[in-house]
């Protein structure tokens, strides 16, 4: 009980700067944006984020991971560390070399002309970001977890600040008769400032991590590179589809949902507002891998460590219940931090999403496996299996059914991957997870998430009328849940007693 309380713990301190940074992108990201920009430029910022999420990937190809293996060995934290930050520098030198050079290219190819200065900026914000990976990575390692926390939520509120500061402040200082703003402001392509606000946010991140770079002495040693990568290779295959799985559904929907090149960015960026609200439950998931990723490695080698991942992945699957039913029971008021109404017709994704990214906190919790008995070629069969099934899904739902055929196939696509790693895990690494109990909760909060929706189309709800009954059926769950528990919480009473 001891080491699930330290995991919680950790996860809650991560989990201020992924709350955080949730609760900033929906008053600004989401909340302002769409408010300040049309649909259609919400659209290609949408489209632009997607694929900086997969660039990250092979930028850092998944080297922190590596880390935590050979790192966590006795005596080889600060080896693995310098060696893996000196193929990461070379690697994301001649990475952002390559993009920067291709930018004049790819980007009319994508839409036009200002998609070639988009790219760049991305270039330089993925390369400070990707050099910023293994520091936060060593204080996940050495526990320190404030420090991380402190220092990204320094980079949204660096970001925000920046942002407001382009699309607010500078645009009325030039009003006010500062000529000078007029060079630093371009009224034609707002879009921009975005991406730069980022990149101000990632220069300063990657400025404040320098002095854990210059704490050790620098040695590369080249046998440890080559284990590292060895291992590394596959869960960069994963990481590669993961991306992909949860991403490339964007640029399909552009590309697949009508030939109206206007209106395809229109769906894209009701898409992509109304994602935001299911990627909630994604902050949790976010949280519990930053606290949970080193905390598994570092408990591998203890006498009882399948039984407190099983205790891990049952606490994970309660807490992502009472968050997919908390968010659908009060989306009424959850919508309204899209400050359009005209997005709202999107909000039918987000029960579906919702699901789906409980079956991917699953997916993280089954996966642990095969990254502790070096077997991550078979994490990579069921990811790439993911992509294949994302691309086919969507290749045959997005033309008949638009953005709900991308909703639908990243569910299908989680509950797959969740199936596929629980199952080939307990063949290779049983652990103990209480399957019937995990799945009951879920499945109970998608019965009372259905009864509210009945009792809210059938009989007229208003508003507060339906937050009122949605109140109710929440304790319902909630007493439901302890009833389920109840053994559970007798043990608990009799400890404090």
């Amino acid at each position: 009980m001891s080491l699930l309380k330290k995991l919680a713990g950790d996860t809650a301190i991560y989990g201020v700067s992924s709350i955080l940074s949730r609760v900033l992108n929906f008053l600004v990201m989401t909340s302002y944006l769409t408010g300040a920009f049309k649909r259609d430029e919400f659209g290609v910022v949408t489209e632009m984020y997607a694929y900086v999420s997969i660039l990250i990937i092979f930028f850092t190809y998944r080297m922190e991971t590596a880390f935590f293996r050979f790192g966590s060995r006795d005596g080889n934290l600060d080896k693995a560390f310098s060696t893996a930050t000196t193929a990461l520098l070379s690697t994301t030198i001649i990475l952002t070399s390559t993009l920067v050079l291709v930018a004049p290219f790819l980007g009319p190819i994508m839409d036009s002309s200002n998609y070639q200065n988009y790219i760049i900026w991305f270039a330089f914000v993925v390369a400070f970001d990707a050099l910023t990976a293994l520091p936060f990575a060593r204080l996940r390692l050495t526990n320190r977890p404030i420090r991380f926390a402190v220092l990204k939520t320094l980079n949204i509120l660096v970001n925000i600040i920046s942002l407001i500061f382009f699309l607010e402040i500078l645009p009325l200082l030039i009003d006010g008769g500062w000529d000078a703003g007029n060079a630093l402001y371009d009224q034609t392509d707002r879009i921009k400032y975005i991406f730069i606000a980022n990149f101000i946010a990632s220069v300063i991140t990657l400025l404040l991590l320098l002095p854990d770079y210059f704490k050790i002495k620098f040695t590369f040693d080249k046998v440890l590179l080559k284990k590292m990568l060895t291992y590394a290779a596959p869960l960069f295959i994963v990481s590669i589809a993961a991306a992909l799985n949860q991403n490339l559904n964007i640029p399909l929907i552009k590309n697949w949902a009508t030939s109206d090149e206007e209106l395809a960015k229109v769906l894209v960026g009701e898409y992509g507002a109304c994602l935001k609200i299911a990627m909630l439950m994604s902050l949790a998931i976010q949280a519990f891998n930053y606290a949970a990723e080193p905390f598994f490695f570092n408990q591998s080698e203890q006498k009882n460590a399948q039984k407190t991942y099983a205790d891990v992945g049952q606490a994970f699957a309660l807490a992502g219940s009472f968050i997919f039913l908390g968010i659908l029971l009060y989306l009424d008021i959850f919508k309204h931090l899209i400050r359009d109404p005209n997005y709202w017709v999107a909000l039918r994704i987000v029960p579906i999403l919702l699901l789906a990214n409980f079956f991917l906190g699953l997916y993280y919790n089954f996966s642990i496996w095969y990254k502790l008995r070096d077997r991550t070629t078979v994490g990579a069969y069921i990811s790439v299996t993911g992509s294949v099934i994302t691309v086919g899904l969507n290749f045959l739902l997005i033309p008949k059914i638009g953005y709900m055929g991308a909703a639908y196939t990243a569910m299908v696509c989680y509950a797959f991957m969740a199936a596929a790693s629980y199952l080939t895990g307990q063949r290779y690494y049983p652990v103990p997870y209480p399957i019937g109990k995990m799945f009951t909760y879920i499945t109970l909060a998608v019965g009372i998430y259905f009864a509210s929706d009945f009792l809210k189309d059938n009989f007229g709800l208003s508003v507060s009328a339906s937050l009122l009954v949605n109140t109710i059926l929440l304790l319902v769950y909630s007493l439901m849940i302890g009833f389920i528990e109840r053994d559970q919480l007798r043990k608990l009473r009799r400890r404090k007693s």
